[in-house]
């Protein structure tokens, strides 16, 4: 994300901007108030889409995302022959922000998306084994598709945070009926039900700037931030992600950011699964 950080330095209004945001830090301040570790306000809505398996709205700040699930059928990649297929795809509308074009995805969209399937992925939230209609032949195509509808900074937290909360309330086609099931149209019409999910990853984006460290910074302060890393936990605080999104850490600073980010996971986890209702019981 550092070419659309650099274009964000480019006018005036923005550098005036950042130079408000370091004014604030180097006064032990922020905008709107906050400590430097609280996120702005947090809103989560579920089941927003209705043609989709699973979709949410989340707004952190006025940083909006919205996440939508869908699934179709095709053949399993030849390495993973009993697992089903996820895929994440995401997109910041140009209607977002005045730097964003209308377009092919960017290098920034495509990071965005890697980050938002890393953290999915390689926590293991959903079983792909429970997608599988026939071992080696047929399995069910999972995608995540998600847009920023405003950017005001931090879309990684955003856009991870409606993934997940998507994915917790998505019912998917029950793979014992899809046996002869060939396209997307007649899978939508099988029985639905739960999703496997096996865990609940949640990303925390933390950023430095003036020797301070700032969860969820806004879009002036990720343009003032000499580094910003994005770390991804498990419900076993295990780390299972991470992206420096910019700039560089020295150790102390890594293992500061590392707890900084534990502890703020564990927080909007509770968060979240108290607004969805998911339980695993």
């Amino acid at each position: 994300m550092i070419a659309v950080r650099e274009l964000r330095r480019a006018t005036l209004m923005d550098m005036l901007r950042v130079k408000e945001a370091k004014k604030l830090i180097r006064d032990n301040r922020r905008a709107n108030g906050r400590g430097f570790l609280e996120y702005r306000e947090i809103t989560i809505k579920t089941n927003v889409i209705e043609k989709a398996y699973g979709s949410a709205y989340v707004s952190i700040g006025d940083t909006i995302a919205i996440a939508g699930i869908h699934f179709d059928v095709g053949t399993p990649f030849p390495d993973s022959p009993n697992e089903g297929i996820l895929i994440s795809e995401g997109e910041v509308l140009p209607t977002a922000s005045f730097y964003v074009e209308p377009g092919p995805p960017t290098e920034e969209e495509i990071e965005l998306s890697r980050i938002v399937d890393r953290g999915i992925r390689s926590s293991g939230m959903i079983d792909l084994s429970k997608m599988v209609v026939v071992p080696g032949e047929k399995v069910l195509k999972l995608f995540i598709d998600f847009n920023i509808l405003n950017d005001d900074g931090n879309l990684v937290d955003a856009a991870s945070l409606a993934a997940v909360a998507a994915l917790l309330t998505t019912k998917y086609p029950n793979p014992e009926e899809v046996i002869d099931i060939n396209n997307a149209q007649e899978l939508s019409r099988v029985k639905r039900i739960p999703l496997p999910v096996r865990d609940v990853p949640i990303t925390v984006t933390t950023a430095v700037v003036e020797g301070r460290y700032l969860v969820d910074p806004c879009l002036p302060e990720e343009a003032a931030a000499d580094a910003i890393l994005t770390i991804t936990h498990t419900r076993n605080d295990e780390v299972c992600a991470m992206q420096l999104l910019t700039g560089e850490l020295d150790y102390n600073q890594f293992f500061d950011i590392l707890d900084i980010a534990l502890e703020k996971s564990r927080e909007i986890r509770r968060m979240l699964l108290s607004q969805v209702g998911w339980s695993d019981d």
